[in-house]
């Protein structure tokens, strides 16, 4: 195993891996964040490529990251986290339209945890589920830290949706 550090708008982010995927990604001072495994040895030019993607993503250049992820979890959780991973840049879901989505119609609370799970934050978007009233609850992270990447995402989408190409012009 191996791990990486690196600061962020959010705090410092620790990157966990096995040398051909990542397996973690965790805030400091996140909620069911494991400590380091033993023997695990710090290996920043392992983690340049995802670094230099999360660095791209914070300042609003990369709504998707190309990074192979190997978390681990029970398949369900598996499957909730996959479909995180279906939750468009700068939008939300609640998480009774998530649990209805994967097949679980009434498993909102189950859904919850399993986001809460969540090894790899950011990339695989838990931040992105709201309480069914739009609330910004349960995040591992922290609220404060969910409303940013919520602020960010919302920002650069936005910024995006504006530009336009003008015809006739080369």
């Amino acid at each position: 195993m191996y791990y990486s550090e690196m600061n962020s708008p959010v705090g410092n982010l620790l990157l966990l891996g096995d040398g051909t995927a990542l397996t973690g990604l965790y805030m400091h001072d996140q909620k069911y964040r494991p400590p380091l495994p033993a023997g695990c040895r710090r290996d920043d030019r392992l983690f340049a490529p995802v670094r230099a993607q999360l660095e791209a993503y914070f300042a609003g250049e990369r709504r998707r990251f190309d990074v192979r992820l190997s978390p681990r979890g029970t398949p369900f959780q598996q499957a909730v986290w996959q479909a995180l991973c279906d939750i468009p840049y700068g939008a939300t879901e609640s998480y009774g339209a998530l649990a209805a989505r994967i097949g679980r119609q009434g498993a909102s609370r189950a859904v919850g945890l399993a986001n809460g799970h969540n090894p790899i934050g950011i990339i695989v978007p838990c931040h992105r589920v709201l309480g069914a009233d739009g609330s910004l609850t349960g995040y591992g992270g922290g609220i404060e830290r969910k409303r940013w990447l919520l602020d960010c995402e919302r920002r650069h989408a936005a910024a995006g949706q504006l530009s336009f190409d003008l015809p006739g012009l080369d």
